[in-house]
């Protein structure tokens, strides 16, 4: 989102009052915007160069306030006013209106032939007898810049160039040449550049060099003359000095130049419309011709008002509110957007000024109703109808995978859905003509050319970034990659696989062998033709010939596994065999399970509900219930309902995600529907009864609800033994066994002998001169002797000035050998040793 910079004193003086920054915070909030920071100048540069580039800088109180993206009409001070003012309804949204020149004709732009293959198209107007303040010229000026870095897409789709009408003459020329055949003063310069020294000048430039690559590599830059040879501006880049704006500049020429005609549109009537309530005549805007390269005139600014039609019950439906069409309209009046009942139903006639470019559909209007009638006044309301969250079946089967590989062994390594040409073909030695990628038309990096069709190349750069980490390398990643398709309506498709790769010294074949059979066997797929799977011979140029398979289940291939090729392993700068496994896993997804994969649960099926039609219930449900005891109380009490409503309350069903038969034994057990003050209750009785055609075939229940006794009577809630309690004798039985394990579990922890903790130490053995024996130093050292103690490796390592140290490994038991003892025995040769330092100290 934007942010906009005003001074919070000018703001209040526009406004016409004087708000706390908590007042000011909440209208704000209810115009749709956001007070992100209450700063000064001075601050923000304190923060990012420091206190002293601060001094001397303001200290006036700034807003800095959020504003979305699509609004380009509140960018700056005086539109952002002009909004709050509607929309406090102390003032009405303005009307633009665009007239001829008092004199003469008016100003007139040509566009050349010679521009088509720069900046096309060019859109004009003037702001005839303006009055700036020095405030007027920074927001002018700062309007220009947030254009350009929002809608202007940082210049490259449109450049405005504002100029001294004063100064120059017309009608003005929109051509473009090469570069040495331009020549002019730029702005804020004291001396003429032709376009290629200003090219280079500006790469110094801190701000306009982001903007050079627009035009520096095309054979011809645009450029603006006036009738006089005098050069306006070098779109994108800079305008000449000639023509600038000061705060004694009366009439105003804007023009802007764009790759994008709609856009230049938007941007030229954004730029009048905020300041022309500073001409004499206020809000309106002198036009321009605009003379296109086949001869047609234009007449610019368009400042078009159009017109749309929606009901006021439409309104009210995606808000959440009642309210009538003549309080509708109101709503959109204070967002300047002019609306009225048109007398036909509750149709809403809307009025959308040149302003508002971002209401595009009847969802932005709707989205203006809601933000003027304020988001914190819609009633929070239960919604009427009551759903179950499930969790998307491709994403639930994915999870439970990601699970099941983790406990194979293998690791999950997430890589990036986009990757280079080369990955996906030169180096899996295919040809990207036969990979079915998409491309993406402007890659930003030779890294992000195409979307991947393979999850394979990106688990062998992740090894080659891992190749010092200890072997096997075992490796998994269940993601998408995409396609084209011609049948989608975007040409192109997501297929989630799941791939899975095995580095070693050897290829280890039977390790992605057997990963594949763990996986048919999790997900229930038996081996075999027909109805299971098998694997048979294939060519793949992925892989090693003879090595290589592919994976049918019920007939279609659904993936391959094997042996990478070895040109594949060098290509990705490994040097040890592997093999990888890359199957599609949507295919399985009518074998998706409630139950998450195990060892012992394999993948079940999932239960598919058949809604009936309305009918009438072949089955109906008892007029009188078997029995009332449940193991919440009794169902023709309040203590019993109030009990079973409680439980529903964060449950949909009895047990489990599904109706089973423990809904229907507990729905016979109401005499009657439960009262309506009973919500949860009430709302899983509606749900069961509309399933009473269907009730013969639910799942049976695995917990019993409803109680009855052996004579065929209720049984009273104090005779049952809800918890499973046992009897005096079983329960002394129960504790001798469990004092007899303790016993046996005490005694065998005793025999396992008890865990030696050691250290690995580095010392540092530093020598009194570079006459010191070394030799006989190591021999001094090493002659220390106790129990626990286990010199390592040595080595000399230099000092400086000639002198070595010896540094020397060593394994020590914690419990008898301390760091402290080692120092001091060392230290004690006082005829070759210095000092003694612990270079590094490892817990084994």
């Amino acid at each position: 989102m934007p942010t906009v910079g005003v001074k919070r004193d000018l703001l209040f003086q526009a406004l016409g009052r004087t708000y706390t920054d908590e007042e000011f915070d909440e209208l704000c909030f209810e115009f749709g915007l956001e007070l992100d920071e209450i700063t000064s100048e001075k601050e923000i540069i304190s923060k990012e160069k420091g206190d002293c580039k601060a001094s001397g800088a303001s200290e006036v109180i700034l807003y800095k306030i959020d504003v979305p993206a699509n609004r380009y009409d509140l960018l700056c001070l005086e539109g952002l006013v002009r909004g709050m003012q509607v929309f406090k309804n102390k003032m009405e949204a303005p009307r633009y209106r665009r007239v001829g020149p008092a004199r003469g004709q008016p100003q007139r732009l040509v566009i050349t032939k010679d521009t088509a293959a720069v900046r096309p198209y060019a859109v004009a107007a003037v702001l005839r007898d303006i009055t700036f303040t020095q405030e007027r010229y920074d927001s002018f000026i700062e309007l220009q810049e947030k254009l350009h870095q929002n809608i202007c897409r940082r210049r490259t789709l449109v450049a405005i160039g504002t100029h001294d009408l004063d100064t120059i003459s017309g009608p003005f020329t929109f051509t473009a040449k090469p570069p040495a055949d331009i020549s002019f003063k730029p702005l804020n310069q004291t001396k003429e550049f032709t376009a290629v020294q200003l090219m280079s000048l500006y790469k110094a430039d801190n701000h306009l060099k982001h903007f050079l690559h627009i035009i520096e590599d095309r054979p011809v830059y645009p450029v603006i003359y006036d009738s006089n040879g005098v050069v306006l501006s070098m779109p994108p880049i800079i305008n000449g000095d000639h023509s600038k704006i000061t705060l004694k500049t009366k009439n105003v020429f804007i023009e802007c130049t764009a790759t994008d005609l709609t856009k230049a549109k938007v941007v030229l009537d954004m730029m009048v419309t905020m300041f022309s309530e500073y001409c004499s005549q206020p809000f309106t805007v002198e036009e321009a011709e605009v003379v296109s390269p086949d001869g047609q005139i234009y007449k610019y600014p368009e400042l078009a008002y159009r017109k749309e039609k929606l009901s006021g019950q439409l309104i009210n439906k995606k808000i959440g509110i009642s309210e009538s069409t003549e309080r509708i309209a109101q709503l959109l009046t204070r967002m300047c957007l002019l609306s009225h009942p048109t007398g036909v139903g509750d149709e809403i006639e809307v009025e959308i000024p040149p302003t508002r470019s971002d209401v595009i559909h009847a969802c932005d209007i709707v989205e203006d109703a809601a933000m003027a009638y304020g988001f914190n006044n819609i009633t929070r309301t239960i919604p009427r109808t009551y759903t179950i969250a499930n969790q998307f079946p491709l994403n639930k089967l994915t999870e439970l995978m990601r699970q099941e590989m983790a406990a194979a062994g293998f690791t999950e390594a997430l890589n990036f859905a986009l990757c280079s040409q080369e990955d996906i073909s030169d180096k899996l030695g295919k040809k990207i003509a036969d990979t079915k990628a998409v491309h993406i038309s402007n890659p930003k990096t030779a890294e992000f050319q195409v979307a991947r069709t393979s999850l394979l190349p990106g688990l062998l750069k992740t090894i080659a970034a891992n190749r010092k980490m200890p072997l096997p390398l075992k490796l998994f990643e269940i993601s998408d990659v995409v396609l084209k398709d011609e049948t989608k309506d975007v040409g192109a498709r997501n297929c989630r696989r799941l791939s899975a790769i095995y580095y070693n010294k050897n290829p280890g074949f039977e390790v992605i062998h057997g990963l594949l059979d763990r996986t048919m066997q999790l997900l229930e797929v038996k081996l075999g033709r027909g109805d299971g799977y098998h694997i048979q011979a294939a060519d793949d140029s992925t892989f090693f010939p003879g090595r290589c398979a592919e994976i049918f289940v019920q007939g279609k291939s659904v993936g391959r596994l094997g042996v990478i090729h070895p040109d594949v392993i060098t290509r990705f700068e490994l040097n040890m065999p592997c093999s990888a496994l890359e199957l599609d896993i949507e295919p399985f997804l009518g074998r998706a399970a409630e139950t998450s994969l195990t060892n012992e649960v394999p993948m079940q099926e999932v239960v598919k509900r058949r809604f009936p039609v309305k009918e009438e219930s072949s089955q109906a449900p008892p007029s009188c219930p078997a029995s009332t005891k449940t193991v919440f109380g009794d169902m023709s009490t309040p203590v019993g309902l109030k009990a079973l409503n409680e439980f529903l309350a964060d449950r949909s069903y009895m047990e489990g995600f599904w109706a089973s038969q423990a809904d229907t034994s507990v729905f016979d057990s109401l005499p009657v529907a439960p009262s309506p003050t009973l919500c949860h209750l009430r709302r899983w009785y509606n749900h069961i009864k509309s399933l009473q055609a269907e009730r013969g075939s639910l799942p049976s229940a695995k917990t019993q609800f409803v109680l009855h006794d052996a004579s065929g009577n209720d049984a009273s809630d104090d005779d049952i033994d809800l918890f499973g309690s046992e009897g005096e004798e079983e329960a002394a039985e129960a504790a001798r066994v469990k004092e007899q394990r303790l016993a046996e579990y005490a005694a065998k922890k005793s025999k396992k002998p008890a865990l030696i903790a050691k250290s690995s130490i580095l010392l540092d053995v530093k020598p009194w001169d570079d006459e010191t024996d070394m030799k006989k130093l190591e021999e001094c050292v090493r002659s220390v002797s106790m129990e626990g103690l286990l010199w390592g490796q040595s080595k000399l390592v230099p000092v400086g000035y000639g002198i070595k140290k010896l540094q020397i490994g060593c394994v020590v038991e914690d419990d008898k050998v301390g760091t402290d003892v080692l120092e001091e025995a060392i230290t004690a040769f006082e005829d070759h040793v210095q000092s003694v330092d612990v270079a590094a100290f490892n817990k084994i």
